[in-house]
């Protein structure tokens, strides 16, 4: 068994190890070997890629992503000894926090390395409809004046910096604006779309948005005004997944996400 680092040849390769129900996952991995903020790594076994992983470092976080492993190899500790790479590479006197999403594959396995479960994740698919998106006064383009305060409202929501995240999106994000205060945004080309608002009103009106062009959601199941929105526009429950975290528990607050990232970034 040998652990390296993934490099552009292997894309093609990574291809075998593709989930059914997963986006490409070659498509991620371009930007992890382009980013100096990702580390991702493989695990050969007869000159075959076993499993794969990924450490995504924000300011003081750390996100494992596409943990997978081929299913010729599973049921072999491949899984746990590519978390547990992952994990031993990080700096924990930097990075006090590692977070992850887990399938029910993938539970088990973070639990032998020491991960602790946080919440649940809620995914809902709409098979047709359509919803009317009203055109509200409230909801605006992005200003450069916004900057600094979608930025701390993300970080009250998350726990974590995203700065470096979500700097590069500020640009083509919506935002829900009551008396000059910004009390949601929606990055609609981050990841799956991120929403954050500090209420159901911004949150809710920011999802009418996002569901013009999406037919599933992804938010954590403490979000009842959110899930119960989507229930009630032709939105049905189709699994849950876990949020799972090691080393410093944060302060976040899964109430106000009306939908994630992704898998690799919450």
């Amino acid at each position: 068994m040998n652990i390296q680092p993934i490099q552009e040849a292997d894309l093609e390769l990574i291809k075998q190890l593709q989930p059914l129900e997963w986006d490409d996952i070659t498509i991620p991995h371009k930007l992890y070997l382009r980013s100096q903020f990702c580390s991702p790594i493989k695990v050969t076994i007869n000159d075959r890629i076993a499993g794969i992983g990924t450490a995504i470092r924000h300011l003081d976080t750390v996100w494992l992503a596409h943990i997978i492993v081929h299913p010729d190899f599973r049921s072999k500790g491949i899984g746990k000894t590519i978390t547990q790479t992952l994990v031993d590479s990080i700096d924990r006197r930097q990075f006090k926090t590692i977070y992850l999403i887990a399938t029910d594959l993938g539970f088990p396995v973070y639990q032998k390395v020491g991960f602790k479960e946080e919440a649940d994740y809620a995914h809902l698919t709409r098979k047709n409809g359509t919803f009317p998106v009203p055109v509200l006064p409230s909801i605006v383009t992005y200003k450069k004046k916004y900057q600094k305060e979608i930025i701390e409202l993300d970080k009250r929501i998350s726990g974590e910096d995203r700065r470096e995240r979500l700097r590069d999106q500020l640009e083509t994000s919506m935002l829900y604006i009551s008396g000059n205060k910004v009390e949601g945004a929606y990055f609609p080309q981050l990841g799956n779309g991120l929403i954050i608002a500090e209420n159901p009103a911004a949150g809710i009106e920011l999802m009418k948005l996002r569901i013009e062009e999406r037919d599933f959601a992804i938010l954590p199941a403490e979000n009842k005004p959110g899930i119960n929105f989507l229930l009630e526009n032709n939105f049905n429950q189709v699994r849950i997944s876990k949020r799972m975290f090691l080393g410093k528990r944060r302060k976040w607050h899964p109430a106000f996400i009306y939908n994630r990232i992704s898998g690799q970034f919450g």
